[in-house]
């Protein structure tokens, strides 16, 4: 628990220290936003602060800081330091900054953005990487929370697919109607039951203060059947620490911004956010599979995810407590999966140029992007083993966008003579890390853990190498 207190005070402290050099990088000003001088009562909407930080915290959050903190923590300790040092210095800068490009760029979607600064071929590529994520995560973010709520109701497959249908159906609706009439309204409901239950959480690991692995007893790998620690865990752990799938979902949210000031508690701190809640899940998880939690439950210590929130949830909580937190994380995934269709609609319709105030025009666009997540969704179901093998591709495509952004901003940050170390050194980190898993997975090339890691070394060298020699090009671009 010493090693908990310590990351809890470490991300508390990287918001009011790291972020506020950041923002200092960056420079805000004064300037009109996208909400005011764009206006156009559906997407483009002048929303209140703290309901962009909890619509934000909601889009970003997902299941990923839950259930990828509950896998990451059977890494052992070695976890506490990704979500804490991954958090502060590349989530929170990658989500702050990718953000505030969107604004200053009217709103733009992250393919727009990554355009401007690695170019139109770049481009295109996001374009297409960027919209099948977010069809993955539609598709996937329908399935998971399904699975909890029919499990609720009955053992059947029945329930399952009924929920289905009825997340299916709220996803059309969300994705269709203008941000401030499903989103703005109901989202804070469903942070406030997500926010409760961390706090809730945190509340019982305080006063049971178990014994649990700390960083004091070294870094060794307690679980190999998952992988190495390199790469493994930072693909396990994303979203608590960084994610691509973020920077697809600021641009919702600069388009509601009334000043550039709010963006470091609303990008940078929710991102801060999302670290705790991974924090708290994960030493919930570390308590339950090495403390003593399972056998205190009653339950064996080998549950998978879901049903690790489940039990933990309504153990710790009681009947009223544990249905508050299960509905918090049932809706962190809902509102991660319509938000992802929203975001898919308009990089679309960016890459077209096709307004979106027409209704009509939605229509045309909602049309393929709902057909194409209904099928993945029917793969899914229909295959035992659809879920992981869509969720495996998921987690490295989602890691896999972070290093078109960071290198985007790096890009961004060059040519403003801007401190670029800050985006730079987690970029090189991200394309070496992505590249070992690409090549060790058992999904893609399945090579020798020594092959992946070498391989990194030299990514992490080659692409750092590559850079210099690019801004000797830039600079001398300038003394011309």
């Amino acid at each position: 628990m010493v090693t908990f207190l310590l990351s809890l005070v470490a991300l508390v402290l990287g918001y009011f220290v790291y972020g506020r050099i950041v923002e200092r990088v960056f420079a805000p000003d004064n300037r009109p936003t996208p909400a005011v001088s764009m206006a156009d009562g559906v997407d483009y909407v002048v929303l209140p602060g703290w309901k962009i930080f909890m619509i934000q915290f909601l889009n970003i959050a997902g299941t990923g800081p839950i259930f990828g903190a509950i896998m990451g923590a059977k890494f052992g300790p070695s976890a506490y330091l990704w979500i804490v040092f991954g958090c502060i210095f590349a989530g929170a800068v990658h989500d702050y900054l990718s953000g505030m490009l969107s604004v200053r760029n009217g709103g733009a979607g992250l393919p727009e953005i990554v355009g401007l600064y690695l170019g139109k071929r770049t481009k295109k590529v996001m374009l297409v990487f960027s919209v099948f994520l977010l069809l993955m995560v539609g598709a996937v973010f329908v399935y998971s929370p399904a699975l909890i709520l029919g499990k609720l109701c009955s053992d059947s497959l029945t329930w399952v697919y009924i929920w289905c249908v009825i997340i299916f159906g709220y996803y059309f609706l969300a994705t269709m109607l203008p941000i401030d009439k499903i989103i703005g309204r109901i989202y804070p409901i469903f942070a406030v039951a997500m926010l409760f239950m961390a706090v809730a959480l945190m509340v019982v690991l305080f006063v049971k203060w178990p014994s649990l692995p700390e960083l004091t007893d070294g870094l060794d790998n307690m679980n190999p059947k998952m992988g190495t620690i390199f790469p493994c865990l930072f693909i396990t752990i994303a979203c608590g620490a960084i994610s691509g799938f973020h920077a697809t979902q600021s641009p919702l949210m600069a388009r509601c911004v009334k000043s550039e000031r709010q963006g470091r508690p609303l990008f940078y701190g929710a991102m801060i956010t999302e670290g705790v809640v991974a924090l708290i899940w994960a030493t919930v998880s570390s308590y339950f599979f090495y403390g003593g939690a399972a056998a205190e439950l009653g339950v064996p210590a080998t549950l998978q995810a879901p049903e690790v929130v489940t039990t933990v949830s309504q153990g710790w909580l009681g009947a009223f407590g544990g249905a508050l937190a299960i509905l918090g994380v049932v809706a962190a995934p809902i509102t991660s999966g319509d938000t992802a269709l929203r975001s898919a609609r308009l990089i679309i319709a960016e890459f077209l140029h096709i307004e979106q105030h027409s209704i009509r025009k939605r229509i045309y666009i909602c049309i393929p992007v709902f057909a194409f997540t209904l099928a993945l969704l029917w793969y899914n179901i229909a295959d035992s083993d659809g879920f992981n093998i869509i969720w495996n591709y998921f987690g490295w495509a989602n890691q896999t966008l972070t290093i078109f952004t960071l290198w985007a901003i790096t890009v961004y940050l060059t040519r403003k003579h801007k401190p670029y170390w800050i985006t730079l050194i987690p970029a090189m980190f991200m394309t070496a890390i992505c590249l070992a898993f690409l090549l060790v997975s058992d999904t893609s090339f399945g090579l020798p853990t020594i092959t992946g890691q070498i391989a990194a070394v030299a990514a992490f060298l080659i692409s750092g190498i590559l850079f210099a020699l690019w801004r000797k090009k830039e600079m001398m671009k300038d003394k011309q």
